[in-house]
């Protein structure tokens, strides 16, 4: 088992990593009957997919002798009405200040568009990609 989620009542979940026992909630949207003071599961989907692009682009960074100094990325999801669903996802991100040559910042921008949340979603949602 991965996590354990547990409905706490008033559209707000706990979810519990198993591993490591930590614990963020969820809350459903302003939009979508609910009080928006915490991430929504669809926010989560479109963090994640910036969390681990720059996950992977750490870890080829590590396997490849390239200093990965910063990034920040803020993201954007934008939901489809009818049905309900995640639409697109815009990612930008910062990578300035990595001194990297346009070789380097080439593959490194690579390694994280192909980030197993950007696969699991390519064809079902539209991902955007800006990069600084």
């Amino acid at each position: 088992m991965t996590s354990r989620v547990s409905y706490l009542g008033n559209l707000r979940t706990s979810c519990t990593h198993l591993a490591s026992g930590t614990t963020i909630f969820t809350d459903a949207p302003i939009d979508n009957h609910g009080k928006g003071e915490a991430f929504s599961p669809t926010d989560l989907v479109a963090t994640s997919l910036a969390s681990c692009m720059i996950t992977i682009m750490g870890i080829y960074c590590q396997e490849h002798a390239v200093d990965f100094n910063f990034c920040e990325a803020s993201v954007l999801k934008i939901m489809s009405s009818s049905p309900r669903r995640i639409q697109k996802v815009v990612v930008e991100m910062d990578l300035s200040g990595n001194n990297w040559d346009e070789k380097t910042l080439h593959k490194v921008i690579a390694a994280g568009k192909a980030c197993p949340v950007a696969r699991t979603l390519e064809g079902n949602v539209e991902l955007e990609f800006k990069f600084i």
